[in-house]
């Protein structure tokens, strides 16, 4: 997984470079040859886009560096840990739910991708098959007991 996550992140950080190295310069060329650069909106648009651009190709290449460290072998095989598929029952709603725990990059909370840094995955990491957790969400708190877990080791196997 960690993989597919890094592949993406690769393609915004080619992307954002070319509009770095090749697309603002060209822009500010040409804002700066409409003459004084104090209320040339043009010319101020391009540098605060190049500035952006530059502080996010910091953060992707930040996170390229922390999925680089991701190692398989360090995930539990009898605990949630990342990549695990966790059927949990939630006593607040009285209903089951399954969560898989991602990256950040992944989570989509409509499809049941949480992430390992939201307030239900950072509650579930480490539990085992009949542990309950108490989560504060937004929504209020939450008390989840974990029924089912197929962890990523599970899955590769």
């Amino acid at each position: 997984m960690p993989e597919q996550i890094m592949k993406r992140l690769q393609e915004e950080i080619k992307q954002l470079e070319y509009e770095l190295t090749t697309e603002l310069p060209a822009e500010i060329k040409k804002a700066v040859a409409l003459g004084d650069l104090s209320e040339n909106a043009e010319y101020h648009m391009a540098k605060q886009r190049q500035e952006f651009v530059n502080a996010r190709l910091g953060q992707l290449k930040k996170r390229m560096g922390e999925l680089a460290l991701v190692n398989l072998s360090n995930i539990p095989h009898d605990k949630v840990g990342f990549g695990a598929t966790v059927t949990v029952f939630d006593t607040s709603k009285d209903e089951e739910i399954v969560y898989k725990l991602v990256t950040s990059e992944e989570s989509d909370v409509a499809k049941g991708l949480i992430s390992t840094t939201s307030p239900i995955g950072r509650s579930l990491l480490g539990k085992q098959v009949g542990d309950t957790t108490t989560v504060v969400t937004p929504n209020g708190k939450r008390e989840l007991e974990v029924l089912k877990l197929v962890t990523i080791h599970d899955v590769t196997e």
